[in-house]
């Protein structure tokens, strides 16, 4: 089923708000809405979109959990900074 990508998408979203009232409501077409569902109601977050738009609307809705950076990928990242000012300036 192709909607298993957008449900994907909002369990990651309720995984990262810790707010378990999200969800992913599905229309004819391949169209999905946000909602967050709370006593009064169903608040609607988002228009009808469809699927990849949904899942890419959702995934940037709240910022991911920071990348963990070891101490390896730190000083690559220092070397790969250190070689691109090398060439960069070896042109001019």
């Amino acid at each position: 089923m192709r909607s298993t990508k957008a449900i994907s998408a909002v369990e990651r979203l309720k995984t990262r708000t810790g707010n378990a009232s999200y969800a992913a409501i599905s229309m004819p077409g391949g169209y999905f809405y946000l909602v967050e569902r709370s006593a009064e109601g169903a608040k609607k977050l988002s228009e009808p979109m469809p699927m990849d738009d949904f899942v890419a609307f959702v995934n940037a809705r709240e910022p991911g959990k920071p990348r963990k950076v070891s101490k390896l990928d730190l000083a690559m990242e220092e070397q790969i900074g250190r070689s691109g000012k090398r060439t960069s300036g070896a042109g001019q």
